[in-house]
C-alpha cells in the first residue's frame, strides 16, 4: 500500500530547501561584494536575492507560527532583542573598530559622480563616501562651445605621478588627450605585469605611494598613513587652428590633495602642455610650459575651483 505524505510537510520541506538555497546565494554574493571591487551585477543579485529569501522567511514564520509563539515567551527574549538592536547601532554608527573593518573591503561602491555642463561652466561631483564628497566647478572662458565642447579628462595621481583613478573620461585611450593616454596605458600596463606574476601585495597593500587601490590615497584605512596625490584635469578643443598651431596641443590643470593638511576649497593651476619625448625607445610625455604661442586655447577655462568636504572625527 502507498503510502501518502502529509501536504503540510512536504510544504515546509521545500520551503526550507528554498530558504537554505538563497541563503547560499546571498552568503556568497555578500561575500564577493565586500572583497571584490564594485559590481551592480553583484551587487544587483545580492540584493533581489534578499527580497526572496525575505519573502521565503515570511512563509517560514506562517508554517510555524505555533511553535514560534512558544519561543516568544523564553525568558532570554529581551537579552537576544537587546543584543540585536546593540549590534544593529553599532554598525549603523560605525565606530573606529568597525571602520577599521569595513576599510578592508575592495568594494569603494560605485563611483557616484555627476557630471554637469552648464551655461557657465562644468561641475564634476564625486563622492565616495559620506565623509569625503569632492565638487570640481570649472568656469568656461569665452571660446567653450557647448555645441562642440572640448574634450576632456579628470583623474588621479600619486606623488609619483602614476595614474591611480579616472574620474571622468572617454571609455577608451585618446589621441585628443595624449597626457591622460599616456598614464592610463602605463597604470594599465602596471597593473597587469602585476597580476600575471601573482603579485597580490602589489595590487591591494603595496606601500601607499606605489599602490593601485586609490582607496589607499582617498579613503586610508589608517589616516595617519595618507600620502598627498593630485587631482588633474586635460582639455583640448580640436581643429583650434592658432599661430603656428593648426590644432592647438591639450592643457593640463592639476592640483596637490593633502589629508593630513586638509583644504576645503583649493584652485587648480595651469601646469603645461604635453609633448611627446621618447626614451630608449619608450614612449614618454612631458609637461611643457604654455607661452605666448597659444591663443584660443588659453580661452576655453576661465577657473577651476576644487571642493572637498571632509567629515571631521571628533
Amino acid at each position: 500500500m502507498m503510502k501518502i505524505s502529509d501536504p503540510t510537510k512536504a510544504r515546509r520541506r521545500i520551503i526550507s530547501l528554498l530558504i537554505m538555497l538563497t541563503f547560499l546565494v546571498i552568503s556568497v554574493t555578500g561575500a564577493l561584494a565586500f572583497f571584490r571591487p564594485f559590481s551592480i551585477k553583484i551587487v544587483g543579485l545580492h540584493a533581489l536575492m534578499g527580497f526572496v529569501f525575505m519573502a521565503f522567511i515570511v512563509v517560514h514564520i506562517l508554517n510555524n507560527s505555533r511553535q514560534l509563539k512558544g519561543y516568544s515567551k523564553s525568558p532570554i527574549l529581551g537579552l537576544l532583542i537587546a543584543v540585536t538592536a546593540g549590534l544593529s547601532a553599532l554598525f549603523f554608527f560605525q565606530p573606529a573598530p568597525v571602520k577599521a573593518v569595513l576599510g578592508l573591503s575592495q568594494n569603494l561602491g560605485p563611483a557616484l559622480d555627476r557630471f554637469k555642463v552648464k551655461e557657465d561652466g562644468m561641475v564634476y561631483q564625486y563622492a565616495p563616501s559620506d565623509d569625503y564628497q569632492m565638487e570640481l566647478t570649472v568656469k568656461t572662458g569665452p571660446n567653450f562651445n557647448q555645441e562642440d565642447p572640448p574634450k576632456i579628462a579628470i583623474w588621479l595621481e600619486n606623488q609619483g605621478d602614476y595614474h591611480i583613478k579616472t574620474l571622468r573620461g572617454p571609455d577608451e585611450i585618446s589621441d585628443d588627450l595624449p597626457y591622460w593616454s599616456f598614464k592610463r596605458k602605463g597604470w594599465e600596463k602596471a597593473k597587469e605585469e602585476a597580476q600575471k606574476e601573482d603579485e597580490v601585495d602589489a595590487v591591494s597593500t603595496p606601500t601607499p605611494n606605489g599602490s593601485f587601490d586609490p582607496a589607499d590615497y582617498i579613503l586610508p584605512a589608517d589616516p595617519d598613513t595618507s600620502t598627498p596625490y593630485k587631482l588633474l584635469i586635460e582639455i583640448n578643443q580640436t581643429g583650434d587652428a592658432h599661430g603656428a598651431y593648426e590644432d592647438q596641443p591639450s592643457l593640463v590643470y592639476s592640483v596637490e590633495i593633502d589629508n593630513l593638511n586638509p583644504i576645503t576649497f583649493q584652485i587648480l593651476d595651469l601646469v603645461g602642455y604635453p609633448k611627446r619625448e621618447d626614451e630608449n625607445g619608450k614612449e614618454a610625455w612631458g609637461l611643457y610650459f604654455v607661452d605666448e604661442s597659444f591663443g584660443s586655447a588659453l580661452q576655453l577655462v576661465d577657473s577651476a575651483l576644487l571642493r572637498i568636504d571632509r567629515e571631521k572625527e571628533e
